[in-house]
C-alpha cells in the first residue's frame, strides 16, 4: 500500500522567512466564485495542538504549483471556513 503523498506548499512570513505548511484541503465557493486553502505548518505536525491556517487563492497564469494567496478578511468569508474545516475534521475522526 503506498502512502499518499501530501502537497506541501512554501509561504512567507512578514518578514520574508518561509515556511513549509502541509495542505489539508482546497475548496471552491460557488456562491462568491473564490477558492480558499486550509494549511498546517510541517514542523507542528508532532504536536497534539496544531493551528490551522485558511486563505483564499487564486492560481496563476493556469499554473497549479503557483498560487497568489490573500488574507481572509470578512467574518463571512471566517464562517463559511470554519464550517468546511469542522466538517473536514468531523470526518477524520
Amino acid at each position: 500500500m503506498a502512502l499518499e503523498e501530501k502537497e506541501r506548499i512554501i509561504i512567507p512570513d512578514e518578514n520574508g522567512e518561509e515556511h513549509l505548511f502541509e495542505v489539508l484541503f482546497k475548496f471552491d465557493v460557488d456562491q462568491t466564485g473564490h477558492s480558499y486553502i486550509a494549511v498546517v505548518p510541517v514542523e507542528q505536525q508532532e504536536t497534539e495542538e496544531v493551528e490551522v491556517f485558511a486563505f483564499r487563492y487564486e492560481e496563476k497564469d493556469d499554473d497549479e504549483d503557483d498560487l497568489a494567496l490573500y488574507q481572509i478578511e470578512t467574518d463571512e468569508e471566517w464562517e463559511m471556513v470554519e464550517e468546511v474545516l469542522n466538517t473536514f475534521t468531523e470526518d477524520d475522526e
